[in-house]
C-alpha cells in the first residue's frame, strides 16, 4: 500500500534585507550645531542673557562674583540687545521706559561696555543729593538706618576704606559697612551702603533730559555713576535709555573667587550657595 506523505508548506524565505543604517553625515551634524547656535543666539538676544558682576559698586544686593540672568524684553530691543552689538535692529522696537528702582544693565555711553546700576531719575525729574540723601523733585527720598551689613572677606571681596574688618561668630574674617534702606516714590525699596561723607554725597539739582535716566550704584561711595561726567572706563553720566540692554532678574551662580581649575572640589567650596536663585 502506497502511503503518500504530505509535506508541510514552509513560508518562503524573505529575500528583502533591512536597509543598512547610514551613518550620520558630517553635514547633518553641522546643521544640528547651526540650529543649536541659532536657538542660543535667539534666546540670549530676546529672552535672557547672562552677565557677571565684576565689582562691589552694587553692594549689598549684588556681590563681586555673582552671575545673573537679565531679562531682555522689559525695555524693548535694539542693536544693544544683540550679541556683539550686531546692527540688525534699527533704533529700539517695543520700547518701554524703566521704573524708578529697577536694576538695569546698559551700555556705557562712551566705551559701550556693560554696566549695571539702579534707576533713580526719569525724564523730567530733578535729582540732587544732600549729605548722601537723594532729593527727587524737591522732596528728600526716605532713608532709614539699618544694622551694619556684614560680608565675608574673600578673593572677590575686600574691605574698602569705609568698612570695619572683624571676625564673625565662626571666626571668619568679615567686613562691616553702614547700611540704609531707601524708599523711592512709588514704593520701590532697597538697601544701600554709605561709608561716610564724601564730595559725591552733595550734587546740585540735575534735570533729566527726555529719553535719559539717572542711575546710582547701591554702594554709594564706591560707584562711578550719574553723579559724574561720562568717561571711558569710568563714570557713566546721565545715561540715554537707548543704551538699555535688560533688567537684572535672578542670580544663577555666585563664587567667592577661591576656585582653582586644577582642583575640581574647589568649584563647589567656592560657591555661595545661599545666593544662587535669588530674585532681584
Amino acid at each position: 500500500m502506497d502511503v503518500k506523505t504530505q509535506s508541510a508548506s514552509m513560508p518562503a524565505a524573505s529575500t528583502d534585507l533591512a536597509p543598512e543604517q547610514k551613518p550620520e553625515s558630517l553635514l547633518s551634524f553641522l546643521w544640528f550645531l547651526a540650529k543649536l547656535l541659532i536657538a542660543v543666539l535667539l534666546f540670549r538676544s530676546f529672552v535672557f542673557s547672562p552677565f557677571s558682576i565684576p565689582s562691589e559698586s552694587m553692594l549689598p544686593r549684588l556681590w563681586n562674583g555673582d552671575y545673573l540672568l537679565a531679562a531682555k524684553w522689559p525695555y524693548g530691543y535694539s542693536s544693544n540687545s544683540l550679541p556683539f552689538d550686531a546692527p540688525l535692529i534699527p533704533g529700539r522696537i517695543l520700547a518701554s521706559q524703566p521704573e524708578r528702582g529697577d536694576t538695569v544693565i546698559f551700555k556705557h555711553p562712551v566705551d559701550k561696555t556693560d554696566y549695571i546700576k539702579r534707576v533713580i531719575g526719569l525724564p523730567g525729574d530733578t535729582v540732587a543729593m544732600v549729605d548722601g540723601q537723594i532729593v527727587l523733585n524737591g522732596e528728600p527720598v526716605q532713608r532709614e538706618p539699618l544694622g551694619d551689613f556684614q560680608i565675608p572677606l574673600s578673593v572677590n571681596t575686600s574691605c574698602n576704606w569705609g568698612g570695619n574688618e572683624t571676625v564673625n561668630a565662626a571666626g571668619e574674617p568679615v567686613c562691616n559697612y553702614r547700611r540704609f534702606r531707601e524708599t523711592l516714590p512709588g514704593g520701590a525699596s532697597y538697601e544701600v551702603l554709605d561709608f561716610g561723607n564724601t564730595p559725591a554725597d552733595n550734587i546740585r539739582p540735575k534735570i533729566i533730559p527726555e529719553g535719559h535716566m539717572f542711575v546710582l550704584g547701591d554702594n554709594r561711595d564706591n560707584s562711578r555713576d550719574s553723579r559724574f561726567e561720562a568717561r571711558a572706563g569710568d563714570a557713566v553720566g546721565i545715561v540715554p535709555q537707548e543704551l538699555l540692554v535688560g533688567k537684572a532678574s535672578v542670580i544663577m551662580w555666585s563664587t567667592d573667587g577661591s576656585a582653582e581649575w586644577v582642583k575640581p572640589w574647589t568649584w563647589f567650596t567656592a560657591a555661595r550657595w545661599n545666593r544662587i536663585g535669588s530674585q532681584l
